[in-house]
């Protein structure tokens, strides 16, 4: 799995351990719809850190929380 994959499964999980719907993280979170709709939907998707810092703020958790997840514990090699 890529990092952008596995960000956005790490995104979704969070969403649904909230129950809440991306439209409404993007509120929460002061990121465009477009923005995150993105990152889930279009393939190759790599948000930047910057993007991820601001959701983890939106959903009051910390970076060291979002990485912390057995989803980025096999993620392929990114220099090929």
């Amino acid at each position: 799995m890529s990092i952008g994959e596995a960000v956005k499964k790490r995104i979704l999980e969070l969403c649904d351990e909230r129950n809440i719907t991306i439209n409404k993280l993007s509120t929460i979170c002061g990121i465009t719809q477009s923005t995150l709709n993105n990152i889930i939907h279009r393939e190759g998707s790599k948000p930047t850190i910057s993007t991820i810092k601001k959701i983890c703020d939106g959903l009051e958790i910390t970076l060291i929380e979002f990485f912390t997840s057995k989803i980025f514990d096999d993620l392929e090699q990114e220099i090929k």
